[in-house]
């Protein structure tokens, strides 16, 4: 409501410092005192709460600054990765797991069991394959076994028209992971639903993945991208690391975490919750300097979405906004 939005001290403030006045009758863009006005928020989920209000109060009340081209938002790093006397700031998650790979693979090489090696830039490519496969498998893992789920999937049996076949040899796959004596699973595909099935110590174990799962986009996507890794992790490689330790990879996951741990090795990484962690120093050269600090432009190139979904997220009718979090609840990243 525009009269509780300007009973707030911190929008009065704002509106005063802008010089523009508000509202359709009183703002004046030819007023403003700022042609550069930077929304600067902490980089973890409260920081993005908070931005998203003021994008809101700009988009509604002052869209003539957006059209400008006038409204940026800061980028301040999210963590700083220390190494012996060498640091660097990453911006966010994204970033340090780049950062991270390109650490992990230095000197480390895969070793296919045809006796193929990669290594270099190939193998940073089969990393930045295996991370997307991880992306596309946590969305599905929210909803039944990870491990069940990307065994399917390099199997085949997530494939439209997989059959027994492929069910079987999931099976051999989730084996080839088991203890000895742990090592029975059999597999099938039952009404629709993939079933795999072993007794251990007299007890019987049962997982599944049912129909709907294995129907839905993001399995169809991850049965995609499967397709094109299946050759490389038909059986077991091998990660030879650079210091001669070896370590066994099953899969994109297998593959992923190793690298990622080994490029950990000596790292020291802190994250920074908000910017008030940051020393002076740190928050100027990262953050302040003009002549080192990155902007992000905001541009809304589709009006109409962008007013629907401004509508639909932060509007006073609760039901569009109750179904939009229901429909996409499982593809939602949260920061914990």
């Amino acid at each position: 409501r525009f009269d509780k939005m300007l009973s707030s001290d911190q929008v009065g403030t704002l509106i005063m410092a802008l010089g523009a006045g508000i509202g359709r009758d009183e703002f004046d863009i030819e007023k403003l005192r700022y042609h550069k006005i930077i929304i600067m928020t902490d980089a973890d989920v409260d920081g993005a709460h908070i931005r998203t209000l003021l994008l809101t109060f700009f988009y509604r009340q002052m869209p003539e600054i957006i059209e400008k081209g006038y409204l940026y938002i800061a980028q301040p790093p999210l963590y700083k990765v220390t190494r012996g006397r060498s640091e660097r700031y990453v911006k966010d998650d994204n970033e340090l797991e780049a950062y991270l790979i390109g650490e992990g693979t230095d000197g480390e090489s895969l070793i296919l069991p045809d006796g193929t090696t990669i290594a270099g830039e190939d193998l940073r490519d089969r990393v930045r394959q295996a991370s997307n496969f991880q992306a596309n498998l946590r969305r599905l893992a929210l909803r039944a076994s990870g491990e069940l789920i990307e065994h399917a999937a390099l199997s085949g049996a997530m494939a439209t028209g997989a059959g027994d076949a492929e069910a079987e040899k999931t099976a051999e796959r989730l084996n080839r992971l088991a203890e000895e004596g742990e090592d029975t699973w059999k597999g099938r595909f039952v009404e629709g639903a993939l079933v795999l099935q072993r007794t251990v110590r007299s007890v019987d174990e049962t997982i599944s993945l049912p129909p709907a799962l294995l129907a839905s986009q993001d399995a169809q996507r991850l049965a995609e991208r499967a397709a094109g890794l299946a050759e490389i992790y038909d059986q077991p490689a091998i990660l030879r690391q650079d210091k001669g330790g070896e370590v066994p990879v099953y899969g994109p996951s297998t593959l992923l975490k190793a690298v990622l741990d080994s490029g950990r090795k000596g790292l020291k990484v802190q994250r920074y919750k908000g910017l008030g962690e940051m020393n002076a120093d740190q928050l100027w050269e990262t953050t302040l300097d003009a002549n080192a600090r990155t902007l992000l432009q905001v541009r809304v190139d589709h009006m109409e979405e962008a007013d629907d979904m401004f509508t639909k997220l932060m509007g006073d009718v609760v039901e569009p906004r109750r179904e939009f979090i229901e429909e996409n609840a499982l593809d939602a990243e949260v920061d914990v």
